[in-house]
């Protein structure tokens, strides 16, 4: 089967041909890292491959900080990068002047330098990849214009060009800042969310005595701008806080050189390079670049095979690290392309991430001019964006607002952080920008005190939901075999699930309730929207006559949690709602006050006692009114999200997205018994998990709980950091949260089991886990930590003071 590669101009004469060149493997996310790094050691031997010049020097990248925050956050990095095998080491200020001599370092607390980073020239690496593609029989059509995709019964079959049709069962679309109306011109449009942004760089003359060819790259993030060696001059560009977007209006076949240098709007930049390099002064500025860079809502690339087209594949919207990203992002797509499935977790970068909604070009054009200053913005825990709000809310959302709620928005959808008592500053929690302990700590703890000592309502519209029935008895026989656990029970049970993939990962986490024989409501995270009605698409026969409908936005959803919870809906239902009558894992449809058809289930997504429950949105505000009015006597409050987190973490609740991902098994995670094994039935992932059961896991979930660690003044755990077991790098953790029952910090993660002599992946037994000294490594400084491959059940049966409780002697295995 023979690949071809289209392109709109001249190969590698767009934006390609204006990139800055530079390599940079220092990123947040590890899978980033990965990607960086990939390219980094794929361009280093194509010249030698190829026999292009590819202008590769291995420079090294230095990374500025003007604060102490920015140089925690360096510190996140470092540690994350030297576990994955990149060399980097947090520096002196005196040691960038020695690595730099140019620079003014008077105003700097430290910095990172990654000795191995480079850089390129962008157009000829394409060309040394194109020359590579070529010789292994790729056939390469430059001045060819993509007219549309043909896609038929919901796959591709071809592509019309200017010069004529092409059949093929896949198409990649990377058409950079072109992808979105390419995406759209398809008989069925692909929605792939991206904006393009001006990008200014400038280039100068060389100086009297040219720079090495090896100077370091440098990054100062608190001036938002880079600085590399170009021919003997310098190259400097950055990421201004007020950015242009451009081609709002559609499509527009602008030449990309002619977009206009704009010296006003580059002045702040300007002036930030000169104060770095204040020799700077005496050279002569050769121009001005100014070129398209492509940006996503969540500063993100995409990739990934289209929900709604089998065979249609997208690489796009590369946040102007096209460079560093582009071998390591291929590499993972031609996997996906070739078994299915990449070798890594790539759902951050996963196009199904998305929803069309995030697609409307107002909602693009203004998130990008957010997006593009975020890229040197000092990223701490839990930041919100700002712009493209309020678009998804439940129909709670005012009555939720005027009580105080602070949001947090989740793949488009508004959902509540906690809520500010009336006596509190709003503002100042607002601007509580923080990597140690937060503003908000003593508010979530009344809010999970209360969920622990009487009831709350937390408002969780946003959880996926679908409903799927069928005529006959097809539903259960589908679903027996796309989900892992036994789904035949009686009416009105629930059960917990995985949707697992072939090598038994997990696809989804959910929740599913039989609501008649022939019916079933499934209840699925956030952001699962599209991929799994994708996922349950590509699975269901065409012909069977099965009803799958997305239901998400019928019910308001509220959950009740904590020991009152059983008063309040006693009282609202005029039913007895004792576990005797209404068991654990159970769903009944019940009048609420004077609503009737309500859908309530004994479960709360945290472990504590309470019910889910799931109301027609029309009667979303009388329901919700009415358990307010009613709790008022079991001193009932609102919570929100942190305060689920922690009791979530504090039960070792994994969650899909965070702890669990399509390369975790239910075998790594403690919950075989989701699993129907044993019941001799067919489900997709049931061999692998066979064999797994047979070989042993090879990584394990664990709960780690920090010991010598001082919540009001030392550093948070936050997600991604390094696990040391023994003084022996074992993993990273998941998600992390203050256990206020436990009074310490809690963090999740799988441990693996490296052989020392040769680095090879072993069995990781119990015993392997419990006979561990364990350390979690934040920003660098490392915390000892007790591991426990259960919950500390002990702890929440009756609460007494940490200083009374040992730790280790709470629960043995």
């Amino acid at each position: 089967m023979a690949e071809v590669v289209l392109s709109q101009k001249r190969l590698a004469a767009g934006s390609t041909r204006f990139c800055a060149g530079i390599l940079s493997t220092a990123r947040h996310l590890t899978i980033e890292q990965k990607m960086a790094d990939y390219s980094n050691k794929l361009y280093h031997q194509l010249e030698q491959e190829t026999g292009i010049h590819t202008g590769y020097i291995r420079t090294g990248s230095i990374f500025l900080a003007q604060t102490q925050d920015r140089l925690i956050s360096l510190k996140r990095i470092n540690s994350r990068l030297n576990v994955i095998g990149i060399p980097s080491e947090i520096i002196s200020p005196k040691k960038v002047a020695e690595l730099h001599p140019l620079l003014n370092v008077h105003d700097l607390v430290g910095a990172m330098h990654v000795p191995e980073d480079a850089v390129v020239s962008s157009a000829d690496v394409a060309l040394a990849l194109a020359s590579a593609a070529s010789q292994n029989g790729v056939q390469i059509y430059d001045r060819t214009t993509i007219l549309h995709v043909m896609v038929r019964k919901g796959q591709v079959t071809g592509v019309e060009t200017d010069k004529g049709q092409i059949q093929c069962h896949y198409f990649v679309n990377c058409a950079g800042q072109w992808a979105y109306e390419l995406g759209l011109s398809n008989e069925e449009p692909v929605s792939i969310p991206l904006h393009a942004c001006e990008h200014f760089y400038l280039l100068t003359r060389p100086w009297e005595t040219p720079l090495q060819s090896n100077t370091p790259t440098i990054v100062d993030a608190d001036g938002r701008i880079y600085i590399r060696n170009w021919q003997g001059g310098i190259l400097s560009g950055g990421f201004e806080k007020n950015p242009k977007p451009i081609f709002t209006e559609g499509k527009n076949q602008l030449e990309i050189q002619n977009l206009q240098e704009d010296w006003d709007h580059f002045e702040p930049l300007l002036s930030s390079l000169l104060r770095r390099m204040p020799e700077l002064e005496t050279l002569e500025i050769m121009k001005l670049v100014n070129c398209p860079e492509t940006f996503t809502p969540d500063m993100r690339c995409i990739m990934g095979e289209s929900p709604s087209v089998r065979g249609y594949f997208v690489l796009a919207g590369m946040n102007s690290a096209g460079l560093s990203f582009g071998g390591g992002a291929g590499r993972y797509l031609a996997e996906w392309m070739v078994h299915g499935y990449p070798s890594e977790s790539v759902w951050e970068l996963d196009l199904k991430r998305f929803g069309a909604l995030q697609s409307s070009r107002t909602f693009l054009r203004h998130r990008v001019m957010e997006v593009m200053p975020l890229l040197y913005d000092l990223k701490v825990p839990r930041w919100d964006f700002q712009t493209g709000r309020q678009l998804r809310t439940s129909p709670l959302y005012d009555r939720l607002d005027a009580q105080g709620a602070r949001w947090m928005e989740k793949h488009g959808f508004e959902r509540p952080k906690y809520f500010v008592p009336p006596d509190k500053d709003l503002l100042a929690l607002e601007q509580s920008k923080t990597f140690y302990k937060p503003d908000w700590f003593e508010i979530v703890e009344s809010e999970v005190k209360c969920c622990k000592e009487a009831v709350c309502v937390i408002d969780m519209s946003s959880f996926t939901k679908f409903e799927i029935t069928s005529t006959g008895d097809q539903a259960l026989e589908i679903l027996q075999y796309l989900f892992s656990n036994d789904l035949d029970v009686p009416v009105g049970h629930i059960v917990h699930t995985g949707m697992l993939n072939e090598g038994g990962g997990y696809e989804n986490d959910c929740s599913i309730a039989r609501l008649s024989k022939r019916s079933f409501f499934m209840i699925s995270p956030t952001d699962q929207q599209v991929h799994c009605w994708a996922w349950l698409k590509k699975y269901m026969p065409e012909d069977s006559n099965l009803i799958l409908e997305d239901v998400t936005w019928k019910y308001t959803a509220l959950n009740l949690i904590g020991p009152r919870a059983v008063d309040v809906l006693s009282e609202l239902s005029y039913a007895p709602m004792t576990p005797d009558h209404f068991p654990s894992l159970f769903c009944k449809e019940m009048s609420v006050g004077y609503a009737n058809g309500i859908r309530v289930m004994s479960m709360t997504h945290t472990g504590e006692p309470g019910f889910m429950l799931y109301i027609p949105i029309e009667y979303a505000l009388h329901v919700y009114n009415e358990v307010m009015s009613v709790g008022q006597k079991y001193g009932i409050r609102n919570a929100g999200y942190y305060a689920l987190r922690s009791l979530r973490v504090e039960k070792f609740f994994a969650f899909w997205g965070q702890d669990l991902n399509t390369l975790t098994t239910p075998l790594e995670c403690g919950r075989e018994s989701r699993v129907k094994l044993d019941k001799g039935m067919d489900f997709i992932g049931r061999d692998a998990l066979l064999q797994q059961k047979q070989n042993g896991v090879y990584k394990r979930l664990t709960m780690f709980i920090l010991d010598d660690h001082d919540t009001d003044l030392d550093l948070w755990p936050w997600w991604g950091e390094p696990i040391y077991r023994n003084g022996q790098y074992v993993g990273k953790t998941t998600s992390s949260a203050y256990g206020y029952t436990l009074e310490r910090h809690v963090c999740l993660g799988f441990v693996h089991n490296f052989s020392e002599d040769t680095g090879e992946e072993q069995v990781v037994t119990a015993d392997f886990i419990n006979r561990g000294e364990y350390e979690i490594d934040i920003a660098g400084q490392r915390f000892q930590a007790k591991a426990k491959l259960y919950p500390v059940t002990s702890l929440f049966t009756h609460k007494r003071r940490k200083d009374d409780v040992e730790l280790s002697d709470l629960h043995g295995k």
